[in-house]
């Protein structure tokens, strides 16, 4: 077989590039973080001004840690890792450039344009429709730069890492474009194509595996990589990295629905998302012990190596966040935690504590290599670990507090549960005070300990002549007929294939088949289990050699990881989307907004309110007691965004309308403590400023009527006539209760669609159904 030796640079230019960048926007958005952290404490920090306010400042905090901090650290993990472990240069100069400067780009335009209230008001998809083409685009970029750096690659067999890294870039596109689908009303705003049940369920699909494929397998391929590095030792278990990676990434994507627990949302898929959370348990623990485990013998670096600490420390942070998501997952439990700080502090043990720590392992691993110059300090290093850990435990301790305080009081009931014990909800809220400024005690300290790791690696680099990695190879430039791609392509057709895919078949007939075929269907998912289990026992040898052929072409591996993570989402979704929306109403129906209350909604949705009120009463009793008769499904059909909201601090709006005078909204946002003692709600006052903007309406009922929503066909002037009569009402009313404020501004369409809330039809079952 001819060969010759082969020099390698790597590029690593890039890999600082997007290092650097990490560190910046982590700071800025870590910043942001503990601002509006503080302002649930002082709402006087939100400084009476629109653009900084809690509702706007949310989304730009959570997009700035996940897709700038933690989306520029798993850049320079992969591209830094990978170049390594396929033995070549990144395929394109030029790809990566426009991927580190299209990348930084978008973030900007995040931070931009989310203070102005330019959103599409759903959680992790705030992002309007020019930014998310963008995003799209330099997504396309990235993936063309890996896989053609796998084709180029000299190294055959895919590493573990690598795995992680196709899985998150093929089920992020997924995701990304299905969950961002809409039509737009003008270059900033756009309404989505799903509504109601249909987009709660898509978005939670799209968000909870937002956390599973960007915050957690490129992490989990970086640990794979860097993990082992920093300790000298190889991985635990190779077969336990492949149970780890398969199940993985077949199980997370079907626990979106748990985010929907005690909801209208049909309970088979309650029911369904709470199961596979369970099951997440055990492959997140593989993953979490193949990582700790990795450790044995090198257990002394512990105390000398700050490396070693942030990535032990991290992956304990994955075990502990990977245990208590399946825990708030069971529906007992989500009834206590949902809505509240838990859930937040569930969250942050994962964002900080897994994805912060990892990156700030990998950051002082990368600095002394990428620099060619030791770390400045080992000292501040291990300052900042300390500092890091002290916060984080303290923000999540505080939030656990929280969270578990005001779900025991808001579900609290007496005289035989027909009576709230604490039936207001600023009850609730204040007695939490005192824990959520400790939270923003440990954010603080997590912060400073960010900064600390920026001056000690700006002192690291500082001075320093950046280097490039190399590396002396043997290229072969025969390859073995059996090892050439077509060979892998073969082994489609092998038992671990025919046996899983039987087996899921048969698991889907039992779920969603009648009597008869659950029976059929139990017995085959039993029988290819079994069956399965026999032949690995007899012919595991042929089993191992599968996969080692598999691994040899990046391309059937990629078709297996597609299949795999579209059967998930394909089996939650599509039921929603084919079920005629009648079937959909239960007993009512959503009586659709006037152009005034949609131009108010719109208004509500740009200033952020649903990051602190939800629309949903769940089917718990003492969410009925405090807000009214639980939510149907129908009642919430033609919105776009929903509205069935993450967290509460603020009271339920599902039956707000008509519960209180025009004059009481007026006042409630002008000065929310004139009416609510005790408030955290910020001003608004900008509102009694800004007119509605009208002109726009006719654009955005023509796209609502393409959507399927109701709407007569109206001209420009019959809208305007609708707008000024419903406004001028509602400005009348408003002046004999005392207050005088013109009729084209915007508090009048935010009363308005508040006044709308919990409006609808009754429809008989018989009727739906027709």
């Amino acid at each position: 077989m001819a060969s010759r030796n082969l020099t390698i640079e790597y590029n690593d230019k890039i890999v600082r590039q997007f290092m650097i960048a990490s560190i910046f926007w982590g700071a800025v958005g870590m910043l942001v973080g503990v601002l509006i952290a503080a302002q649930l404490n002082f709402f006087q920090l939100n400084f009476n001004t629109s653009y900084l306010t809690f509702g706007r400042l949310r989304p730009l905090h959570t997009n700035a840690v996940i897709f700038a901090l933690v989306g520029n650290m798993m850049f320079a993990g992969i591209y830094y890792s990978t170049q390594r472990l396929v033995k070549a240069r990144l395929a394109s100069e030029f790809l990566s450039t426009l991927h580190f400067w299209g990348w930084q780009a978008i973030i900007a335009s995040a931070a931009v344009t989310l203070p102005l209230g330019l959103t599409r008001g759903k959680e992790y998809a705030e992002l309007i429709w020019p930014i998310n083409i963008a995003v799209a685009l330099i997504w396309v970029v990235f993936a063309i730069n890996f896989f053609w750096t796998l084709a180029k690659r000299h190294e055959r067999s895919l590493y573990v890492a690598i795995w992680f890294y196709i899985a998150t870039i093929i089920t992020i596109a997924m995701l990304y474009i299905v969950n961002h689908l809409s039509l737009p009303t003008s270059w900033t705003h756009s309404y989505g194509v799903f509504a109601g049940v249909q987009d709660g369920l898509v978005q939670w699909w799209y968000g909870h595996n937002a956390v599973a494929f960007f915050l957690t397998t490129p992490i989990l391929g970086i640990m794979y990589y860097f993990l082992p590095k920093a300790a000298g030792r190889p991985v635990y278990s190779y077969r336990l990295s492949v149970i780890h990676f398969w199940s993985l990434v077949f199980v997370y994507i079907w626990a979106g629905p748990h985010h929907l627990l005690n909801t209208a949302l049909p309970n088979w898929l309650q029911m369904l998302g709470m199961t596979f959370s369970l099951m997440l348990w055990a492959p997140s623990w593989g993953g979490m012990l193949n990582g700790l485990f990795t450790l044995r013998g090198a257990w002394s670096k512990l105390r000398t190596d700050p490396v070693i600490k942030f990535f032990a420390a991290g992956v304990t942070f994955y075990g502990m966040s990977t245990f208590e998501g399946p825990l708030l997952s069971i529906k007992s439990v989500n009834a206590l935690g949902h809505y509240t700080d838990w859930i937040i502090g569930h969250v942050h043990a994962g964002t900080l504590g897994w994805n912060g720590f990892m990156a700030a392992g990998m950051f002082y691993f990368l600095a002394p290599r990428l620099w060619s110059k030791p770390l400045h300090s080992q000292a501040l290093a291990n300052l900042h670990f300390w500092l890091g850990l002290f916060g984080i435990l303290l923000y999540v301790a505080a939030m656990w507090t929280s969270g578990i305080t005001q779900g025991l009081m808001l579900n609290s009931t007496t005289e035989g549960g027909t009576l709230l014990t604490y039936p207001n909800f600023l009850d609730t809220l204040n007695t939490i005070r005192p824990l959520m400024l400790l939270r923003v005690v440990g954010g603080g300290l997590y912060l400073v300990g960010w900064f600390i790791m920026a001056y000690n690696l700006w002192q690291t680099v500082r001075g320093s002549v950046p280097v490039n990695g190399t590396m002396q190879i043997v290229v072969e430039d025969d390859v073995p007929e059996n090892e050439r791609p077509l060979g892998a392509v073969i082994t489609f057709i092998n038992p671990p294939v025919i046996f899983i895919t039987v087996g899921t078949l048969c698991a889907f007939v039992w779920i969603f088949g009648g009597p008869f075929l659950q029976i059929v269907g139990i017995f085959g998912t039993t029988l290819s289990v079994i069956l399965a289990w026999a032949h690995f026992e007899s012919r595991g040898k042929r089993w191992a050699a599968w996969y080692d052929r598999l691994l040899v072409s990046a391309a059937p591996f990629t078709v297996l990881v597609v299949i795999a993570v579209a059967i998930g989402g394909l089996v939650q979704i599509i039921p929603g989307m084919v079920t005629h929306q009648a079937a959909m109403v239960e007993d009512r129906l959503q009586v659709p907004y006037t152009p005034l209350e949609l131009a108010g909604r719109d208004i509500y949705v740009a200033e952020g309110c649903y990051n602190c009120h939800s629309q949903m009463i769940r089917t718990l009793v003492p969410d009925v007691l405090r807000y009214g008769d639980y939510s149907r499904l129908g009642e919430s059909i033609y919105d776009r965004p929903y509205q069935w909201g993450s967290r509460r601090a603020g009271p339920d709006l599902a039956r707000v309308g008509g519960k209180y005078p025009n004059v009481w909204h007026f006042r409630h946002m002008e000065d929310p403590r004139q009416i609510s003692v005790g408030s955290n709600m910020p001003n608004y006052p900008w509102l009694f400023d800004n007119e509605t903007d009208v002109a726009a309406l006719p654009s955005k009922l023509s796209v609502q009527r393409t959507l399927g929503v109701p709407y007569p066909a109206m001209t420009d002037a019959e809208i305007q006539t609708a707008v000024d009569q419903q406004a001028s009402a509602l400005a009348a009313e408003l002046k004999a209760a005392g207050v005088y404020v013109a009729p084209e501004k915007q508090i009048i369409a935010l009363i308005a669609y508040l006044q709308q809330l919990g409006n609808y039809e009754d429809v008989s079952a018989q009727t739906a159904r027709r």
